[in-house]
């Protein structure tokens, strides 16, 4: 047995050094969220931070973060600080490396060295070779430092001296569009501070296989951040646009609320609401203080319950079929390419298919059956899908332990695997109503009525109802009925140029986010309700 003996100077200094790495990483962590903040403009990128303009404050990050990267890199290299760098930075590095440097070197060539075409095409291809060879041909620590560093330490130097600053504009020649400072200053300072936290996060590795452990980590988290501050604020963003038209004539009160009569099978019954809210109770009248969507609302609520009560059923049958019956072969191969296909095909070719097919069928009208059908098919491949890959993914032993027990197969089928499976299959069927309760372009050609629909012509489904002396005995009028839905109306009105008049885009995006948004926290719920059974 071998022991190692190391000084309280090695331990202290190399503790030191960690910490400093760790700082680093923490700093482009806070450059990478201010660039963010900026891009949304919840931070001015050209106010000031503690008295600090924000240009020189982050330029003074980067260009720290880019110096100390390069001096882990050169550290390591010489023997000062105590790594395990790999041969070579590694293929994906130099390939991500060169892409960033040649663009460096083509703009720096067309814009600032005013070079034509071949002149900025061949200056770019030097420093992306530049880039390449930095990276590859010397150990990791130099070749993962060095380009990250040195892009860190440009991005600053072009901030702090206000090459790109306030005020700076960039219209390339050929292109209709113009690059302002408000949203290029933000992209540069998050892109830079990516590719600097990475190295950073290996230096505070020791590099070798730790290091690219913690590089990657550093990647991962700061992009997952950004997607979701980036989902965050689109929904942050159009609770702020519609919030004031949703709330347009809210009240609460005893009888200030409208009279709702509900009718089924001849019995009706009339609600006086202690709410009145225009917008979610109103439609469209000439003598309304506020319009709303009413029908709209009911008529996508109505099209996602009739679309998951279509589909849903038929893609588990069909999932039990492929996944318990049927053998491994042509037939199931070619079964699973039509149904990612079909879930890969876009939404107005389902339109045109319920247009073309459905609605010849329906006394060849719009109707809310059509439309309940055309996102029906829509829906059943992902359920179809997902339903399989849960079933799949539930043990043989499942099975062989029920077998064992004399139970038949499908009551193997229906007491095991569906239960078992059962958190997979509703997590496809929230991805399904969560792209079908906002498409516009198959409800446009199957279901859509007019754009400004009064309340009194909200569809009622479960009142339309009827017995009949013939087969099939029930018919409901409603079904076959033209209606409005958010998606279709929200369309109407933004084509249309009707924006701030007695209806509101916005607020219709509201709404229609939050009904969306519902169906996913149902679907949610569902899953962790059946999740939380299964584990007991």
């Amino acid at each position: 047995m071998s022991t190692i003996n190391r000084s309280e100077l090695v331990r202290e200094g190399t503790s030191r050094v960690e910490v400093l790495a760790g700082a680093t990483v923490a700093l482009t962590a806070v450059a990478f969220t201010l660039g963010l903040l900026s891009l949304f403009n919840i931070v001015a990128i050209d106010g000031t931070t503690a008295g600090i303009p924000m240009p020189m404050l982050l330029g003074a990050v980067l260009a720290l973060s880019g110096l100390l990267v390069v001096g882990f890199g050169v550290g390591s290299y010489v023997g000062a600080i105590e790594t395990q760098p790999l041969p070579s930075a590694g293929l994906v590095a130099a390939v991500a490396f060169t892409g960033v440097w040649f663009v460096i070197g083509g703009l720096v060539g067309s814009q600032t060295l005013g070079l034509g075409l071949v002149g900025w095409v061949v200056f770019a291809g030097i420093v992306g070779t530049g880039a390449f060879v930095t990276t590859v041909l010397p150990r990791e620590d130099i070749g993962s430092t060095v380009p990250a560093g040195a892009l860190a330490l440009l991005s600053g130097v072009v901030m702090l001296t206000g090459i790109i600053g306030p005020g700076w504009k960039w219209a390339p020649n050929g292109l209709n569009a113009a690059f302002f400072y408000d949203i290029t200053a933000p992209v540069i300072v998050m892109f830079s501070a990516l590719y600097v936290g990475w190295a950073a996060a290996k230096a505070y590795g020791g590099f070798g296989a730790r290091g690219r452990h913690l590089g990657a980590h550093v990647l991962v988290y700061l992009t997952v951040a950004s997607i979701i501050a980036i989902l965050i604020g689109l929904v942050l963003f159009v609770v702020v646009k519609g919030l004031p038209g949703v709330l347009q004539g809210f009240e609460i009160g005893l009888g200030v609320g409208p009279a709702t009569t509900l009718g089924l099978f001849g019995f009706s019954y009339t609600i006086v609401w202690p709410v009145k809210w225009p917008i979610l109770m109103n439609g469209v009248a000439l003598l309304n203080d506020f319009n709303g969507v009413l029908p709209a609302i009911v008529g996508t609520i109505w099209l996602v319950v009739g679309s998951v009560l279509f589909a849903v059923p038929l893609g588990i049958g069909t999932a039990i079929f492929l996944s318990e019956y049927a053998e491994e072969g042509r037939f199931t191969q070619v079964v699973e390419i039509a149904t990612n296909a079909l879930w890969s095909t876009p939404s107005i070719v389902f339109g045109l298919f319920g247009y073309a097919f459905l609605i010849p069928r329906f006394g060849g009208q719009k109707s809310l059956l059509a439309g309940m059908l055309t996102l029906g098919f829509m829906l059943l491949p992902l359920v179809v899908i997902t339903s399989r890959e849960a079933m799949l993914a539930v043990p043989d032993e499942y099975r062989d332990g029920s077998a064992a027990l004399g139970v038949t197969k499908w009551q193997t089928i229906r007491s095991v695997v569906l239960p078992a499976a059962l958190p997979g299959v509703v997590t496809g069927v929230i991805l399904g109503v969560g792209r079908i309760a906002g498409e516009t372009a198959p409800i446009l050609l199957t279901m859509a009525g007019g754009t400004f629909v009064p309340g009194s012509q909200t569809v009622d489904v479960i009142g339309g109802f009827e017995f009949i002396a013939s087969p099939p005995f029930v018919q409901n009028p409603a079904l076959l009925q033209a209606t409005s839905a958010l998606p279709y109306q929200l369309y109407a009105i933004i084509t249309a140029g009707l924006s701030g008049g007695k209806l509101d885009p916005w607020a219709l995006a509201l709404v229609l986010l939050t009904i969306v948004l519902s169906f996913y926290a149902i679907g949610i719920v569902t899953r962790y309700y059946f999740r939380k059974k299964l584990n007991q």
